[in-house]
């Protein structure tokens, strides 16, 4: 699906969902945007699934179009009455629907009281869309089921990666023709645009350094704004709703030469205070496993904008001259 047409795509269900919802048990409330007719999901069934989640005063908080990643999932049996397995016997395969899970309901049932950022929300909104579900034949055993499943899911997941690979390039010419940035490329591919260059000599592999730094991808988040997956700023960290109560914002340290390759080379052409944006391909960055735990899928490319605050030199170790840039290897 076009990013133009996922974008129209979740504002139409958005405009869609705001009346005209039926009332399920457990207080849920759910509508229906379309039916492909298609035979219910039931407990058991391994399903692909899109989705949208939001608060009620409509802020994402999970986007699976932004991580270009559907969620694969095995539907367990409900807990209680509205519960989200509940909720899904409702659809079946290619059905799209928004529906509220009632927050008191689910602190009542699993003895958690509601998270603190939902503390004022009634409604925890989900605008899904069911890609795929994997249901067992009648006659077929669990484990021909489960191998079944593994093949099927095993494809479909390489096929994604192998989707990722072949748009990579493509997203890193994009973003650069569309934020008209002049950069330069080293020999290792990693390409940059320094801003300001900084003062002094410039970091080698060893040295502590402190950086300030936003990470984000070189695609746009569904509403426009950019895919930020990490960030040193609390106040983009805030905007983003990549906030962490328990990290500390502000420069970070980091040792030279344990980052990602790309990271690593990119800040050894800068002096304190230099600032840049390093676009950083996935042979320099997560390659072709990516980094699921932080939203970064295979072979995708990074954008880092950094700004070096401080060099630190190992003790006993006397401030060099300015150094030889060289591509850091890939292992």
């Amino acid at each position: 699906m076009k990013k133009s047409l996922v974008i129209l795509f979740a504002a139409t269900l958005g405009l869609a969902a705001c009346n005209n919802y039926e009332k399920g048990p457990g207080g849920l409330m759910y509508k229906i945007h379309h039916s492909a007719g298609k035979e219910k999901i039931k407990e058991g069934d391994i399903i692909k699934l899109n989705f949208i989640q939001k608060n009620e005063k409509d802020s994402i908080m999970a986007n699976t179009y932004d991580m270009e990643q559907p969620q694969v999932f095995p539907v367990g049996k409900k807990m209680y009455a509205g519960d989200m397995n509940d909720v899904l016997y409702l659809f079946g395969e290619g059905d799209s629907a928004t529906f509220k899970l009632n927050l008191d309901t689910m602190a009542k049932y699993s003895g958690t009281p509601k998270p603190e950022q939902l503390k004022n929300d009634k409604y925890l909104v989900f605008t899904v869309k069911v890609e795929k579900v994997l249901k067992k034949g009648a006659n077929e055993t669990d484990s021909a089921f489960q191998e079944k499943a593994k093949d099927f899911f095993m494809k479909d997941y390489q096929a994604a990666i192998d989707k990722h690979k072949a748009s990579e390039a493509g997203k890193i010419k994009k973003y650069i023709a569309d934020n008209k940035l002049k950069v330069q490329t080293t020999a290792s591919g990693l390409q940059y645009v320094i801003t300001t260059p900084g003062t002094g000599p410039k970091p080698v592999v060893g040295d502590t350094i402190m950086v300030n730094y936003t990470g984000k991808l070189t695609t746009k988040k569904t509403d426009g704004k950019d895919n930020i997956f990490d960030t040193s700023d609390i106040k983009i960290a805030k905007e983003s709703g990549k906030f962490n109560p328990a990290a500390q914002y502000g420069p970070r340290e980091f040792t030279l030469g344990r980052a990602i390759p790309g990271f690593d080379e990119g800040l050894q052409m800068l002096g304190k205070g230099g600032k840049a944006t390093f676009i950083i391909p996935s042979k320099l960055a997560y390659g072709e496993n990516g980094m699921p735990q932080g939203g970064i899928n295979p072979y995708t490319p990074l954008v880092f904008e950094v700004e070096l605050t401080d060099i630190k030199k190992p003790t006993g170790t006397p401030a060099s001259g300015a150094n030889t840039v060289t591509a850091t290897p890939v292992q």
